[in-house]
């Protein structure tokens, strides 16, 4: 098969031919039709993220066909339509296991950082790792949305905010191109927040019911005279914003996180105690959330905006997500 590894932490993408991988016995092997290129590819390429373990394939937003299944797997047969994202399998026996956290799991496996991703032909995962892809959703849709999908939705559905809660979504992006169409199918007065006022009738097209120039006026202000929010999704990583919306939070309103920035974000703790406010981050999900994702995805036509490329151009590929130069997500077509 034909794959795209990192040989090193900091070395150029290579395609080269590799065996078909076996399944291990509660493992499947999946015929990979489209991956998603995310930012957090960068921690294989730059070797950001401890213990890698190299060459590596990237890549942890797989859809495609089960192709073979190991011997003690019996959820799963040739042929079925699955997707696998970040999360890439637990161990059933520590104490967030033993609970039902498996996003928590001490012991979890990282699809394309612990084990070799989707930037191929085939991968191997374990079975727990798999969900299934519905009709209504093709092969390139469905990729993102086993991340980028995932995060956001997952995050509004958990955040407590109700139908026609005030909902803004910070950032007009990967992430919140969806965020906006999640909120608006989820029954949300929803509120697009971007510096870039060029994406005010895209923010409208997506299901925005408002839209802020975060570059002109003061989020917390604009979001304050609407009566404050219940929750700011935040999607964009920059400190400076997402420190800017918490003003804008009305009252048990929350900040949620999903767009992680490198730097520390200052928290107007005063307007936190005075709102019973609060920030708080989401990290993705497990296999039943992103089949969640995708059924609730189809069955309200919320779909990603991408670009597709060939494996062998993935050079390309992934300098467009690192250069932000993408609309909106990248996927691999093997």
């Amino acid at each position: 098969m034909r794959a795209v590894e990192v040989p090193a932490a900091g070395e150029p993408f290579e395609l080269v031919e590799r065996p078909v991988p076996e399944p291990g016995p509660e493992e499947v092997r999946v015929a990979v039709d489209a991956c998603g290129i995310c930012y957090s590819d960068s921690y294989v390429r730059e070797g950001t993220r401890p213990g890698i373990e190299y060459p590596r394939v990237p890549g942890h937003e797989i859809a495609g066909r089960v192709d073979a299944v190991g011997e003690r797997v019996d959820a799963w047969e040739a042929g079925d339509r699955v997707g696998v994202g970040w999360h890439g399998g637990h161990c059933f026996t520590c104490d967030p296991c033993r609970r039902g956290d498996f996003q928590g799991c001490e012991n979890g496996e990282i699809t394309g950082l612990t084990f070799d991703g989707g930037y191929a032909e085939y991968a191997t995962v374990p079975a727990e790792a798999v969900g299934r892809i519905p009709g209504g959703l093709d092969d390139v849709e469905a990729a993102p949305l086993l991340c980028a999908g995932i995060t956001t939705f997952n995050a509004l559905r958990n955040s407590g905010a109700g139908p026609g809660d005030l909902v803004a979504v910070q950032g007009v992006g990967g992430l919140g191109h969806l965020g906006i169409q999640y909120a608006r199918e989820m029954g949300f007065e929803t509120v697009a927040l971007s510096s870039s006022p060029d994406k005010e009738d895209l923010a409208r097209s997506l299901g925005a019911d408002r839209f802020v120039d975060a570059g002109e006026a003061d989020p917390a202000e604009a979001l304050a005279s609407m009566g404050g929010a219940r929750v700011v999704l935040a999607t964009a990583p920059s400190a400076e914003a997402i420190s800017e919306a918490v003003g804008g939070l009305g009252r048990n309103g929350e900040v949620v996180v999903v767009g992680v920035p490198h730097e520390p974000v200052p928290v107007d703790v005063a307007h936190l105690v005075g709102t019973r406010g609060s920030v708080s981050g989401w990290a993705s999900g497990h296999a039943k959330d992103w089949e969640d994702t995708l059924e609730f995805s189809a069955l309200r036509g919320v779909t990603p905006t991408v670009e597709t490329y060939p494996l062998e151009a993935v050079d390309e590929a992934y300098g467009r997500m690192r250069a932000n130069e993408a609309r909106f997500r990248v996927v691999l077509e093997p």
